[in-house]
């Protein structure tokens, strides 16, 4: 299969990883559906400035919406085609102490970083166990392994993302099916506006190449776990945090 005929679905993939993800898909080849509940001024310019009409599109979406995530795949699929790729990027980075965190927040935390996930790829699969072929790549995050005090509720929800990733490898490889995880360190993103520069600059310490990696050190990595390079990669976290937690 031609890499231009493969349809990616990008979660969050209106700003930060998530856009510099699907504009790099988009530019790599694949047609890229960016999911969010609206456009960014940055998307809807990189989707008017695409060199082949199609390859980036966009769809408003809300994952709180859960009960209606299975309209939205069938929707696409009707849409585009087979789907045959999906990145589950699309996340809450809220913190707080977590006794003093309000129910409903902790509630969205882990609708939107774990349930809608779960749901994504259980209507995404099958549309790929149909083409028996297919990639799902789950963002979680090294707090996933490495405490981070504030970040409990958070932590959680990406650390069962890599053992969803584990598991369901093992239910659909036979088919072909891959399922990887990309765990990123901190960034230089909209989720990490709110740590102060003393942070910033401990984090940066911490880390084995002294510096924040980037969000196209991530979204490279989510493209080789989408391509046939990795077609032997099933069941993995790729850590990419400039070896902050080395």
């Amino acid at each position: 299969m031609n890499n231009s005929v493969r349809n990616i679905l990008v979660t969050g993939g209106s700003r930060g990883l998530g856009f510099a993800i699907a504009t790099l898909l988009a530019d790599s080849g694949y047609r890229v559906v960016a999911i969010a509940r609206s456009p960014s001024a940055q998307l809807s310019a990189a989707i008017a400035a695409q060199s082949r009409q199609g390859a980036l599109q966009f769809r408003a979406f809300d994952l709180m919406n859960s009960d209606r995530i299975a309209g939205l795949i069938d929707g696409v699929r009707q849409e585009i085609g087979p789907i045959y790729g999906l990145v589950n990027n699309a996340g809450v980075g809220s913190g707080g102490m977590l006794t003093l965190m309000r129910d409903e927040q902790i509630d969205i935390l882990t609708r939107v970083n774990l349930l809608a996930p779960m749901l994504l790829s259980k209507y995404a699969l099958r549309s790929m166990m149909v083409q028996r072929a297919g990639r799902i790549v789950n963002v979680s995050s090294i707090v996933s392994s490495a405490g981070f005090k504030g970040l409990a509720a958070y932590s959680a929800t990406k650390a069962a993302l890599i053992g969803f990733t584990r598991s369901l490898a093992r239910e659909v490889g036979e088919l072909g099916i891959t399922v990887n995880a990309v765990a990123p360190g901190f960034l230089e993103t909209d989720m990490t506006a709110e740590l102060t520069e003393e942070q910033r600059e401990r984090i940066v310490r911490r880390s084995a190449l002294r510096r924040l990696p980037e969000v196209k050190d991530v979204a490279a990595a989510v493209e080789y776990l989408l391509s046939d390079k990795a077609r032997n990669i099933t069941g993995t976290t790729l850590t990419v945090d400039a070896g902050a937690i080395a």
